[in-house]
């Protein structure tokens, strides 16, 4: 199949046909066909901010395997963060760069092995991150693998979710720890991950199996109390979490420390595409701008790329990227790329569209949201997906 025809035609997750027998509305969204709610979209964000457990399918998400003896020379050379202080059966958060030091796509990178990878980014970044990772396929021995279409991933969130999975498929699995990755019993013949990970501020695991295993993995979730969850009640929790949306939040305009936290980049390391300007950032101090909650008052209706004035001269302070109305704070919410001078929580804003002033708001530290993840087992953002 070309790229052209790639790019025209709506791909199916392996839970299809499930999401159809549940009666889902379904939807198009970064060319996949996804389950946008199952009849009740505010129910779904309710069970999972409400302490129970919500199941959602993930499967859009690219998934590309790396593998070879040389995988973490050439992979330390190409993303922010330090492959080769990766333990095996943990995963970190990282991001491909440019030579300018700008964000090219944001990834979880899984150690599966010594010298096998596995690297989930999302559905908009699959092909750049494939055709990355391809150029160094000649080079040595260093293999690539799309893994997105023949593997399903879904996600459990929750305060329930351990719960879930310990009735699911057992106590070790339900005890994956945080920002690790635990290789589980076989399930229907098929290899089995369990990653322990948050995509909503409340506890959470993802699940990657083979696509045939997806409908009975996704069957024996929801029997041990998971509720669908679709699409709209997801991006509520995705905002409310603060983690951003790649072409949303954040693009190649964006120098990659503008967009995630420096838990995805080692300044240690040594050499990698784009690492002189993001270190002189770093270095520097802080960056121009930045990724931050920003919380309206109430009645208000902002939109995205809403301008962002400061209240005392006028200035502008930032745009708003992502915008969703919270049913936990009772207001709309938002994420938004915020000027340094005006980053500190708390700070009083103006809302513009166009010329005219709209509503009036104030910055808010991320997550927006503190569900479950917080709490005193910690808060390292290690735990936090891409």
């Amino acid at each position: 199949m070309t790229e052209a025809t790639e790019q025209v035609t709506t791909r199916k997750s392996p839970l299809d046909e499930t999401h159809e027998r549940l009666g889902a509305t379904m939807t198009e969204e970064d060319g996949w066909r996804a389950a946008a709610s199952y009849g009740d979209a505010a129910a779904e964000y309710a069970v999972v901010r409400g302490g129970g457990a919500g199941l959602s399918d993930l499967s859009a998400r690219g998934r590309l395997e790396v593998s070879g003896s040389e995988a973490v020379q050439f992979l330390n050379g190409l993303v922010t963060n330090d492959v080769k202080a990766l333990e095996e059966g943990a995963w970190m958060r990282a991001a491909f760069p440019n030579v300018q030091g700008r964000l090219v796509a944001l990834a979880r990178v899984l150690r599966l092995g010594p010298d096998r990878f596995l690297f989930d980014t999302e559905a908009t970044t699959r092909e750049r991150v494939l055709k990355t990772l391809e150029r160094f396929t000649l080079a040595g021995d260093f293999h690539v693998k799309d893994l997105t279409g023949e593997t399903a991933l879904v996600t459990v969130q929750g305060a329930q979710a351990a719960e879930v999975l310990r009735a699911a498929l057992g106590p070790e699995a339900a005890a994956t720890a945080r920002g690790r990755v635990h290789a589980a019993d076989p399930w229907e013949g098929l290899e089995l991950y369990v990653i322990r990970a948050t995509h909503t501020a409340e506890d959470g695991y993802d699940l990657m199996v083979g696509a045939e295993g997806a409908a009975g993995l996704w069957d024996a979730l929801a029997a041990a109390g998971a509720r669908p969850v679709g699409r709209e009640a997801l991006e509520v929790l995705r905002v409310e979490a603060g983690l951003p949306r790649y072409g949303q939040d954040m693009d190649e305009t964006n120098v990659v420390l503008e967009a995630l936290a420096d838990d995805a980049v080692s300044f240690t390391k040594g050499c990698y595409v784009g690492q002189e300007i993001i270190a002189r950032i770093h270095w520097r101090g802080h960056v121009a701008k930045r990724l931050t909650g920003v919380v309206f008052e109430r009645d208000a209706e902002p939109t995205p790329e809403s301008r962002l004035r400061d209240c005392a001269e006028g200035r502008e302070a930032g745009r708003v990227t992502s915008v969703v109305y919270s049913p936990q704070l009772g207001r709309r919410v938002a994420l938004a790329l915020v000027k340094y001078d005006f980053l500190a929580p708390g700070t009083e804003l103006k809302v513009f569209d166009g010329d005219a002033e709209v509503c009036a708001a104030h910055v808010a530290a991320l997550p927006l949201v503190r569900g479950s993840w917080y709490t005193d087992e910690g808060e390292a953002g290690a735990g936090e997906a891409g």
